[in-house]
């Protein structure tokens, strides 16, 4: 049955993003300031292939669950492959570094990329118990991610839930600043062009003109590409100048006036415009009225 957070088949949806932080505890605050719920903090496990036994991935996290698509924040947890390749993020900029795209069939939409030739790295699975109101749920989803390296803009993946309960609980996914949903990753380019095409050819979605850069529409969401020139005046400072990059969030609220009043708060093209917070690392939120 298709919900908010799970697409029909050939649907793919924004999911997740995802900033990169060296603090939990200040990211959390910062959310929390806002008028975000914000999850409690979870090491990422993963069976392993001879022993079956959960394992940590390298990374944690503390989430925004929206009524539609979540807000991830990252940190380091040990020394893996994927630890190593976050702290590598980390060290180059604090900051938004992963896109996940939800899909109905992560393994057969792994198998379509790998026999198009993109680079992909193992398909992987996993899963973790959380606790409920009702009682213990397993969250468990697969996951297909790009090779590194193969997206500058960090990592970039899909995924299928296998159990939206466990993850989209009520009591997270009400804020007191009426978020509702992840609307729009938005992107700084020095080429739109060519990093719309790439993302483009990911997804299997065309790209239209939208103000000055670039649009990927998808079945829910949407990717946002701007000329870094523009993506700088909007943030307020250049990000990753020269490289394309991850530098905003589109959110969803049910009304936009709880925030205007902020340090730092302005209208731009009908669209709340906010910094992060720097415990969030660099960029801006874009908040939409729903």
């Amino acid at each position: 049955m298709k919900t908010a957070n799970l697409p029909h088949a050939n649907e793919v949806s924004l999911d997740h993003s995802g900033h990169f932080v060296a603090d939990p505890d200040a990211a959390r605050a910062a959310l929390e300031e806002l008028g975000f719920t914000v999850t409690p903090f979870s090491a990422q496990v993963q069976p392993d292939p001879q022993t079956g036994e959960s394992r940590l991935t390298g990374t944690g996290n503390i989430c925004v669950m929206l009524p539609e698509g979540y807000i991830e924040v990252l940190v380091h947890t040990t020394d893996t492959p994927i630890g190593r390749e976050f702290l590598a993020a980390l060290d180059h900029r604090a900051g938004l570094h992963l896109a996940a795209f939800g899909v109905a069939d992560a393994a057969a939409r792994h198998t379509e990329l790998s026999a198009a030739g993109h680079n992909m790295r193992p398909l992987v699975h996993f899963s973790r118990d959380v606790e409920t109101e009702t009682g213990v749920e397993n969250a468990a989803f697969s996951v297909a991610r790009l090779a590194a390296g193969v997206m500058p803009e960090g990592r970039v993946q899909i995924l299928t839930h296998h159990n939206e309960a466990a993850m989209w609980q009520p009591r997270w996914t009400t804020h007191a600043n009426g978020a509702q949903s992840l609307q729009a990753i938005v992107l700084s380019s020095p080429d739109s062009a060519e990093t719309a095409a790439r993302f483009s050819r990911f997804l299997d979605r065309p790209a239209e003109p939208h103000g000055a850069g670039l649009r990927i529409p998808l079945d829910r969401g949407a990717l946002e590409i701007l000329p870094q020139d523009d993506a700088s005046t909007l943030v307020g400072q250049p990000v990753d100048h020269g490289c394309s990059c991850f530098v905003g969030l589109r959110i969803g609220l049910a009304d936009v006036s709880v925030l205007e009043n902020r340090p730092g708060a302005c209208w731009v093209d009908g669209s709340l415009a906010l910094p992060f917070d720097p415990a969030l690392g660099s960029g801006v939120w874009l908040f939409d009225p729903t």
